[in-house]
């Protein structure tokens, strides 16, 4: 049996079809992911990141989305709003200011 994450939040990398990262989640919000995983480790969340390519998302960026409750949010380019989104996750709740 597979063990499998309580949560899976998938972050948009801006990759698109010809390899080339080029919209505002790369360019903004690319920083983010080592503190997400930090800040994920240090709090003891079950939870996977993953980076993804692009979301079609652009005019809200950067953008991530929290699964299974497919939670999307945009303009996640701080760590204090990773930390309010991650806040909201510890208490089983979305982030509402930040939902798409």
């Amino acid at each position: 049996m597979v063990n499998k994450p309580k949560h899976h939040i998938l972050v948009c990398n801006s990759f698109r079809a010809k390899g080339e990262p080029k919209g505002v989640c790369f360019k903004q919000g690319g920083s983010l992911l080592q503190y997400m995983e930090t800040e994920i480790l240090d709090r003891g969340l079950d939870v996977l990141i993953t980076g993804s390519g692009c979301l079609k998302q652009c005019e809200d960026g950067p953008v991530m989305i929290v699964y299974p409750e497919a939670w999307w949010y945009g303009h996640v380019d701080s760590e204090e709003k990773v930390d309010e989104i991650l806040d909201a996750l510890e208490n089983g709740q979305p982030c509402e200011d930040l939902l798409l």
